[in-house]
């Protein structure tokens, strides 16, 4: 271990201001986010020079924001979601429950103005399906992006660049991104470990349609936010006096989303966007591992987006005071912004519960002055000439938003934005598989003794873990050695006396069961056993199916699945023949956490990816090796790297 993974990188770390007066301010140019001193004092100077660095790097690129002009609306809430997320899609009726979804977030969050369909990733690799197929091979993917628009939510489609090694199309990535983009008419790209797609794959949205929104993971380079309108602002630290994040100081239309993804406290990103005007990305199942939120955060989020969605413009105006009207001895924090002559400061409090002025400012006689997370009217107190101080109760980590209207409001009135802080747990659990019973060991099977084990399961270290656990917890960017390299899991199981197939079930055997039965799929898409279809020789694997295709069939038979440990148990002692070409082995061990379905595979598949660590696991395995598969909705899981093989009670 060269690093400890439990505070900031070096480039995660916020960049020191150079305060002297003919200071070179050019070394701010790639800052995530501009430090703030410690002393008040020092912040008028920290100012000037933030606003010296902005004209000056403005006018080096000769910058103009014409793309901004063609980026309708804002965009602060965007929620990356799994495709196959049990709350968008309903796998017993094989359908998208877009309104439901949607119903939920506002139940939550406040809704989302953005989502992104991350679709692929930790799936890809299974085969040689490329990322661009995993999308077009859901026929209903344009309706859906149409139903979350129809609600006003705009939709992204993610890119992985280091997709290499699987089908490579005719064409070139950028002119798959744009005919993908096209097809679907989503408002933008999200780009995977990416910090720019400058060039060739803006070129082919722009012809596609003028305003897709491109947005790079991480810092966005000072010279591409003139054509990436948003920035995916992950892992970026603040100081200790809340900082000014670089990219929205440059162009104040510029969106980004605040993430730590595998932060289980969020009131650091909720701070700093708030401060600085810009958005979160909620995430809460990464790569088939539970992140949620606590209901605090969400509270907050709420309370934020009330005020997003009726002021954004001052949000994005170029009058923008960081660290305004502060109140010394305190760590309650305010951001000034002024639009249509009229102020509005979003605060913070980045300490423990306060009762006491939020900021103190010039009088506005005249004026009356509103909270708008809560609706309250606020009364405004002498503070010496000409000034007044503004506040009252807020709780630690609470945020307000102070307007001075010469109007008189009629608010909502909600409660302060609180909640339980605490991590709300969500356990993955495995389906209880179904007891089937025989008499005898049926022909073609060996049997198993029962009795306690102690396995031993060897997996890579991916970032979907293996079961449910989080394989990171409060960590920033996890890196090599703690990614992606083999680790081992001793369990110790309870297994019953069975018997289990020599061999997986063959394609002539399937094709038997569909014959009699006449057996068709809720989802037919990828299974080519309909009229005869064979996915291959007789005598080779069944393949094509997924889960419930290989339990129907077992079922049929008046078997069942074995499940992984059943089917570990079997091969270390020798009892299971693999059938060419080799394929992985469904187990009778689906999980679900509610959010996300998994099962987990044994024994390996002829096919591999190559050129990424990203990919699934691939090639032969050892018994003791298990792979997490997440599973996919319209058939997505069928797929010629899987087969099956069954197993009966004794």
């Amino acid at each position: 271990m060269t690093f400890n993974p439990y505070v900031p990188r070096p480039i995660d770390l916020p960049a020191a201001v150079p305060l002297a007066a003919h200071a070179d301010l050019s070394v701010l140019d790639e800052a995530k986010i501009f430090a703030a001193p410690e002393d008040p004092a020092r912040w008028p100077a920290w100012r000037d020079r933030l606003t010296r660095w902005r004209t000056e790097a403005r006018a080096r690129l000769g910058y103009d924001g014409g793309h901004y002009a063609e980026i309708a609306g804002d965009c602060f809430t965007v929620c990356l979601v799994w495709l196959w997320d049990e709350t968008l899609y309903d796998a017993e009726r094989g359908v998208f429950t877009v309104e439901g979804f949607l119903d939920r977030a506002e139940r939550d969050f406040g809704g989302f103005d953005g989502v992104v369909l991350w679709h692929a990733y930790p799936v890809i690799g299974l085969d040689d399906r490329n990322q661009f197929d995993f999308y077009r091979q859901v026929a209903e993917l344009p309706e859906l992006v149409r139903a979350f628009q129809a609600r006003g939510v705009r939709v992204f489609v993610d890119y992985n660049p280091w997709d290499v090694g699987t089908r490579r199309a005719q064409r070139s990535d950028a002119d798959e991104v744009a005919a993908l983009a096209g097809w679907l008419g989503v408002d933008g790209v999200f780009l995977d470990t990416l910090k720019e797609g400058a060039g060739e794959l803006r070129k082919t949205l722009d012809a596609v349609r003028p305003g897709m929104v491109l947005e790079g993971e991480s810092r966005v380079p000072l010279a591409r936010i003139a054509d990436h309108a948003m920035s995916w602002a992950q892992w970026f630290a603040d100081s200790p006096v809340p900082g000014v994040l670089r990219a929205k100081w440059f162009e104040r239309r510029h969106m980004l989303h605040h993430t730590r993804r595998w932060h289980r406290d969020h009131l650091d990103e909720l701070h700093s966007a708030w401060l600085n005007g810009v958005g979160v990305l909620v995430w809460e199942s990464v790569f088939g591992v539970w992140v949620g939120w606590n209901e605090r955060d969400r509270a907050l989020l709420r309370a934020m987006r009330r005020v997003q969605r009726g002021h954004a413009a001052w949000l994005r105006a170029e009058d923008w005071t960081p660290l305004a009207d502060h109140v010394v001895g305190t760590e309650v924090y305010a951001s000034r912004w002024l639009h249509d002559d009229t102020p509005l400061w979003t605060v913070v409090n980045r300490g423990g519960a306060y009762d006491g002025p939020w900021l103190v400012t010039e009088d506005r006689p005249g004026h009356r002055w509103y909270e708008l997370t809560t609706g309250a009217e606020l009364t405004a107190t002498p503070a010496g000439p000409g000034r007044v101080a503004v506040g009252g109760a807020l709780p630690a980590g609470g945020i307000a938003a102070v307007l001075a209207t010469v109007e008189e409001l009629t608010l909502p009135r909600h409660a302060p934005a609180g909640g339980d802080p605490n991590f709300p747990a969500r356990a993955a659990v495995r389906r209880a598989a179904p007891v089937v019973r025989r008499d005898d060991v049926p022909d073609g099977m060996r049997a198993v003794d029962g009795g306690r084990r102690e396995l031993l399961v060897r997996y890579r270290q991916r970032e979907t873990g293996l079961y449910g656990e989080a394989p990171y917890v409060d960590e920033w960017k996890p890196l090599p050695p703690r990614l992606h390299q083999p680790v081992t899991l001793r369990r110790a199981v309870e297994v019953g006396r069975l018997a289990i197939a020599e061999r997986e079930v063959t394609v002539a055997e399937y094709a038997e069961f569909v014959r009699v039965t006449g057996y068709r799929p809720l989802r037919p898409e990828r299974w080519p056993w309909a009229d005869g279809g064979l996915p291959g020789p007789a005598d080779g694997p069944a393949t094509h199916v997924e889960l419930a295709d290989a339990r129907a069939y077992a079922a049929w038979a008046g078997l069942r699945l074995p499940t992984e440990d059943e089917w570990q148990v079997a091969a270390e002692s020798g009892l299971l023949r693999r059938v060419e070409p080799l394929v992985w082995n469904l187990t009778e061990s689906e999980h679900t956490d509610g959010r996300t379905r998994f099962v987990i595979l044994k024994g390996g598949a002829a096919y591999r990816a190559d050129g990424s660590d990203w990919y699934l696991d691939g090639g032969p395995q050892p018994p003791e090796a298990s792979v997490k598969l997440l599973t996919l909705g319209a058939g997505l899981t069928r797929s010629e790297s899987i087969g099956f093989r069954c197993a009966v009670d004794l």
